[in-house]
């Protein structure tokens, strides 16, 4: 069955894209632990990030210092942090929050945001790129 990035990726369900190539996705987390959590996804549904091959996982982050750049310009933060769980869902990601400290990594700071405001903040982002 399908993960949500899976569906994402195919158009079933709405994301706040950020970037996307032929391999790759971006896009601001629903339920943002701060303004402009972005998630960064290979298009190949594959659960455990480190069994990703070398390639497609320096790929992977390579693709995400991209989006890292455009967002410590659009956002104020000391510095973007990445944060790899692999437990929400079974299709690897990285999480690029921006941060003060470590303990803005947190998961328990999520928040829900309206959709109104997830787009202002893609917005910014990707006027950055």
């Amino acid at each position: 069955m399908p993960t949500i990035f899976s569906k994402i990726i195919n158009g079933e369900i709405p994301c706040h894209k950020i970037l996307e190539d032929d391999n790759y996705l971006s896009f601001l987390d629903v339920r943002p632990v701060c303004d402009g959590h972005a998630l960064v996804i290979p298009k190949r549904e594959v659960d455990y990030i480190f069994d990703i091959p070398d390639d497609e996982l320096s790929g992977l982050m390579v693709f995400s210092k991209k989006i890292a750049h455009a967002m410590k310009k659009a956002i104020v933060c000391k510095k973007i942090g990445v944060m790899v769980a692999g437990l929400e869902v079974a299709h690897a990601h990285v999480h690029l929050i921006p941060i003060e400290s470590v303990s803005d990594l947190s998961f328990s700071n999520a928040k829900d945001v309206s959709v109104e405001h997830l787009s202002q903040v893609v917005e910014k982002i990707k006027k950055e790129l």
